[in-house]
């Protein structure tokens, strides 16, 4: 499939987190995963080790059982997600959101291909620190971010979650992942989209949020 016409401000612009409008009846085909995965590899990683991996869910049992466990982490979360703090997001599109969000949870077992983007480490004891978790998670999130626009160009649709993580040993027990040394990023669905159009969403405007020299 040859990418969309799109120009790179407007694959920077129009990657959205997409639930509803994932086509979940269209299978996607693992050449096309693969292009997206040789672009999401040219990422800058620290030091250049490429710690990455990535597990690629299409086994209709094994997807079940993820969404299972995303959702088990919704209703059963293990750890505390202070949601306090800095909220510059639209009221207005909460519900939206809302809306979205229960779409997913409700079909996430449907959607095509699960997408858990890992990184290997020497042991956990590694995120002990703030250096070390910037220094990890700085190593996989642009490779997944980067995965992610391949898909958008490639009219695949993308959502970042992350709620399975509170049951990540039972997830890397279902995907024969090595625990103690491969943390899990998140759980990306991706699927083909129902139409191509997307545009770009309300942000803050940059004279808000750019500090030049000192704060």
């Amino acid at each position: 499939m040859p990418p969309l016409d799109l120009t790179a401000d407007e694959v920077l612009t129009t990657t959205r987190a997409v639930r509803r409008r994932l086509d979940l009846d269209r299978p996607v085909e693992r050449a096309l995963i693969e292009e997206c995965l040789r672009l999401a590899t040219q990422a800058p990683t620290g030091r250049n080790r490429q710690r990455w991996d990535f597990v690629l869910v299409t086994d209709p049992a094994k997807r079940a059982a993820l969404a299972d466990l995303y959702r088990l982490g919704l209703a059963r979360p293990r750890q505390q997600v202070v949601r306090d703090g800095t909220d510059r997001g639209d009221p207005v599109r909460g519900r939206r959101i809302a809306e979205s969000a229960q779409y997913l949870y409700d079909h996430l077992h449907e959607v095509p291909v699960l997408l858990v983007p890992c990184i290997r480490v020497q042991g956990r004891h590694e995120n002990a620190s703030h250096v070390g978790q910037a220094n990890t998670w700085g190593s996989i999130l642009p490779a997944v971010w980067q995965f992610m626009l391949a898909a958008r160009s490639r009219g695949l649709g993308t959502a970042w979650t992350t709620p399975h993580l509170h049951h990540e040993r039972e997830a890397a027990e279902l995907l024969s992942i090595p625990y103690e040394t491969v943390l899990q990023a998140a759980l990306i669905p991706v699927a083909h989209t129902i139409g191509t159009d997307f545009r770009p969403g309300p942000r803050t405007d940059v004279d808000e949020i750019a500090h030049w020299d000192t704060w």
